[in-house]
């Protein structure tokens, strides 16, 4: 029983991992919003996985969004700017938090998820992270 446990969740990790590279960004439509909250989950540059929740609010262009984090330990501001299916974001802590900072290019699935590279300043490697819509 153990065993045929064991298996079914391995099989259901290497599904997860087979699909990873599958996902596909669309051109959002016109009219289309990213503005909304979103379940955050990741992996930092050094291996640590995080979650919490992001919320995305229009900015003050075209095309320019203002995001904030609240993940495991922090609290994270940036802008962003959208290009076609790419959410380009520059990041960092919020004040009175440890400084830090980076940058994040999200691909924008057709589902509405984001999904990318997320880098931190003075750290060589890069981490990844996913956002999923909350039901509204």
């Amino acid at each position: 029983m153990i065993l045929v446990s064991l298996a079914a969740l391995l099989a259901a990790c290497a599904g997860r991992s087979a699909t990873r590279g599958q996902i596909t960004g669309a051109d959002a439509p016109p009219g289309a919003t990213l503005a909304g909250s979103y379940s955050v989950n990741g992996v930092d540059p050094i291996g640590t996985e995080y979650g919490g929740n992001l919320t995305i609010r229009p900015g003050d262009r075209p095309d320019e969004y203002k995001l904030q984090w609240i993940i495991t330990g922090s609290i994270q501001e940036g802008i962003g700017r959208l290009d076609g299916n790419r959410l380009q974001v520059e990041w960092q802590t919020a004040a009175g938090m440890q400084p830090a900072s980076g940058v994040t290019t999200y691909t924008v699935t057709t589902k509405g998820e984001l999904y990318g590279p997320r880098s931190v300043r003075g750290f060589p490697k890069e981490g990844e992270e996913r956002a999923f819509p909350n039901p509204k």
